[in-house]
């Protein structure tokens, strides 16, 4: 049977079409991402603006279309941070039930960071290695500490890239005194996280989803690594800092002609890679992976092995 995922973040819709094999197994047969901006201009206020939700309305549209035309019998639908913390979120997910008839599973933080190490699990062998997951979104990021066994810590933090743009508006390029003041805001706003960190002790960092998908990209199109269509890949940490010294002292301008760069990205990537940077300086890992699975692969895992969820 062929069934589809529908991962409504924040600054993406992402679509995974799967053929499951009846053994514990599946096959990706497509995989694609829609750019909607859900939480532009409206994120800090809780709302997802109307402009936003014909963006999103769109991209449902589109997805639903490619579904359909590779068979996909079912279809599920979660939405995460800019819709579940919206005030007029559930409008938003009863109007995509008027129209296509699909219901959207809106999950908390908590579940949105299992799937993420759902996903992430399926792509790297995480051994018995304790790994700092970290997962940069738009609305929300979420932190995992994990062994291949189990996670033994997850949050969700509202300090997704669309919310900390909106809250710290920085110049173009970014001021070192911007990025003294974002960074003392994270300092903050992730003590859970450190005191997890100095529990666990976690020796390596991997990435999934969108920032660190543009890192792998870039660093692939300057010949860093070599990825070969791999579900994940090693970023190596002095090539990651060169393309975070780059990207600080970038303009927008220029960030439109990195190559690996895609459009969608040009305006967050900065605050991306200072959160990034951040973590790793705070928890003093200098091992860096990067995951292409994430949210939606662990969906489908955990429907297959635990009929997780239904619609």
């Amino acid at each position: 049977m062929n069934i589809a995922i529908i991962d409504l973040g924040t600054n993406t819709f992402n679509l995974l079409v799967a053929e499951t094999k009846g053994n514990g197994s599946y096959e990706i047969i497509h995989s694609g991402k829609l750019g909607v901006k859900l939480g532009e201009g409206g994120i800090n206020k809780k709302l997802i603006t109307t402009e936003a939700q014909v963006r999103g309305l769109d991209a449902i549209a589109k997805h639903m279309e490619t579904a359909a035309s590779f068979d996909a019998e079912r279809v599920f639908a979660f939405a995460t941070s800019a819709t579940r913390n919206a005030d007029n979120g559930k409008e938003f997910v009863q109007e995509i039930y008027n129209r296509f008839g699909l219901q959207v599973n809106v999950i908390d933080g908590s579940q949105e960071a299992e799937l993420i190490y759902y996903g992430v699990r399926q792509a790297f062998e995480l051994a018995d290695e304790k790994t700092l997951i970290l997962d940069i979104g738009g609305g929300s990021n979420e932190l995992i500490i994990a062994d291949t066994n189990k996670h033994y810590w997850l949050k969700s933090f509202d300090l997704g890239i669309s919310r900390l743009l909106q809250l710290f508006n920085p110049s173009d390029p970014i001021t070192i005194e911007e990025i003294s003041h974002v960074e003392d805001y994270l300092e903050t706003a992730l003590q859970p996280l450190f005191k997890a960190c100095e529990l666990y002790s976690p020796t390596r960092l991997i990435g999934s989803s969108g920032s660190f998908d543009t890192y792998r990209s870039i660093l692939a199109q300057r010949g860093k690594i070599n990825v070969n269509g791999q579900a994940s890949v090693e970023l190596p940490f002095d090539s990651y800092l060169e393309l975070h010294r780059e990207l600080v002292h970038s303009t927008r301008e220029q960030r439109t002609k990195i190559p690996g760069l895609e459009p969608l990205r040009v305006e967050m990537i900065v605050l991306a890679t200072i959160f990034t940077r951040f973590i790793l300086k705070r928890t003093g890992i200098h091992q860096m992976h990067q995951s292409t699975y994430a949210l939606k692969e662990g969906a489908i895992w955990k429907m297959i092995h635990h009929n997780g969820f239904s619609n």
